[in-house]
């Protein structure tokens, strides 16, 4: 029969995890939207997977507890899941599906965008370039985060990833431009406290005026997951490519993103790939990460800082595995560092970001950022060796110049690394930090700074 706005079958063959199987349908089409109605005329939406043989596969995003197969019905909709935006989506919080969850009525709309988005043509991309401060010392000075680029954080369980994630949709800002700049953070499967807190954050701090929340939280359905990242880069989308902003995307927990893909692929009882996960999880990673860039002749761009928690600390598990081929670079959270008590507990020998090369340097930081930056990794890389060092032989085993190195390997992390959650170091400060440490070393030791730098910031210590 048809129903108003699309055709309703009510022959359900079967219910498994969280799809449902539909009989004799006559026409369906690849993510097409199905409204699922129960007995009691609960409704609950859904998208096919598959079509074939007069059956289609759906997937329920509310998931299916409390479906029967006898009085269930489904209307498909004719047309894909999409998502109303508008720049009154601005300063709002919304569920994993883009339903309103802050009290409000849903916002206008100017137009209604499919959530799949579309892919940017690699003619008209335009190279990253522009230096973003994010106020974190060691992501400004090392790693530096470039608009249009996509840098993932590698982090485990347990770790100070989240208060890193909220730190940096707070401070996030591009200097000396005076460019609308906005957050869309998506929280897939996060505890409640943590969407709690990133919500609170936001708040206090007055930057939830310019930002966008999506939270899908660990007690909403699984399969929900799915489609809040999509749901929460259409809005980037049209926020900077119809609106002209800057937009730095925020997603945590990729991980959970990746467990909601693997329980789906394993009710369809697909052939699974490494550790379960479905073949095909770094194409479909990819439709979300090539979602960032800049386009040519368009004023915007969007920035993805995705953070996913490593199994067992394990980089070479398949998720942070895949990510790390599709994204440029990555910043990763050591636990050795964490129980130190360091914040942020980056291990820089670890990480790294690809495009640092262009957005750094005169016009945008300073012409001496590459060169300290190179010096600081290596002073820091050896204060490694030299602690290892000292495992064996003792302090007393070291020479007066591994000693120094030593110092600058605790300098590094009590003063440059280390900073409170609320501290927003500018550009010049960071650098300010690194020149400190380098001059901890003794001219001659100063090997990837040219001469006119290190008489311009070397300070001799008293």
């Amino acid at each position: 029969m048809t129903a108003e706005g699309g055709v309703q079958y009510s022959k359900i063959a079967e219910i498994k995890g969280p799809l449902v199987v539909v009989d004799d349908v006559e026409s369906a089409a690849f993510d097409e939207l199905v409204e699922i109605e129960t007995l009691e005329g609960e409704r609950r939406l859904g998208k096919v997977l598959e079509v074939g043989n007069g059956k289609a596969i759906v997937q329920v995003f509310e998931g299916t507890t409390g479906l029967s197969i006898s009085g269930t019905k489904a209307k498909f909709v004719g047309k894909v899941m999409e998502m109303p935006v508008s720049k009154e989506v601005l300063g709002r919080v919304f569920d994993g599906l883009g339903r309103p969850k802050d009290g409000l009525p849903d916002p206008i709309a100017d137009k209604f965008v499919d959530i799949n988005g579309e892919p940017m043509n690699p003619e008209q991309r335009e190279y990253p370039k522009d230096f973003i401060q994010t106020g974190v010392s060691v992501i400004d000075g090392l790693m530096t985060l470039v608009r249009g680029q996509k840098l993932p954080i590698f982090s485990g369980s347990g770790m100070s990833h989240n208060l890193l994630a909220a730190q940096i949709a707070r401070q996030a800002s591009v200097v000396g431009k005076q460019d609308d700049f906005a957050v869309v953070f998506a929280a897939i499967g996060v505890q409640y406290s943590e969407a709690e807190y990133f919500r609170r954050s936001l708040e206090e701090s007055g930057a939830l005026k310019r930002s966008v929340l999506f939270l899908n939280t660990a007690d909403d359905p699984a399969i929900e997951r799915i489609i809040t990242p999509r749901v929460a880069l259409t809005v980037a989308e049209y926020l900077a490519f119809d609106l002209g902003m800057h937009v730095l995307v925020v997603i945590t927990d990729m991980t959970n993103y990746a467990e909601a893909l693997r329980e789906i692929s394993a009710a369809r009882e697909e052939v699974p790939g490494r550790k379960g996960y479905p073949g095909y999880l770094y194409t479909d990673l990819s439709t979300l990460y090539e979602r960032a860039g800049k386009l040519d002749g368009r004023k915007g761009s969007v920035t993805q800082v995705p953070i996913l928690s490593m199994p067992s600390d394990d980089i070479t598990h398949p998720i942070p595995d895949l990510t790390g081929y599709i994204t440029e670079g990555q910043i990763v959270v050591g636990r050795d560092l964490f129980r130190q008590g360091v914040y942020p507990p980056i291990n820089i020998l670890s990480s790294l970001s690809r495009l640092m090369k262009d957005g750094i340097g005169e016009g945008s930081t300073r012409d001496d950022h590459s060169e300290v930056s190179n010096q600081v990794y290596d002073a820091y890389s050896r204060a490694q060796e030299v602690r290892a060092l000292a495992g064996i032989v003792g302090k007393a085993g070291l020479t007066e110049i591994d000693l120094k190195y030593m110092d600058v390997g605790d300098t590094f992390e009590k003063e440059f690394l280390t900073q409170a959650t609320d501290e927003n170091r500018t550009i010049e400060e960071t650098l300010a930090l690194m020149w400190k440490i380098v001059s901890k070393l003794p001219k001659n030791e100063i090997t990837k700074i040219k001469d006119k730098h290190v008489e311009k910031y070397y300070k001799e210590e008293e």
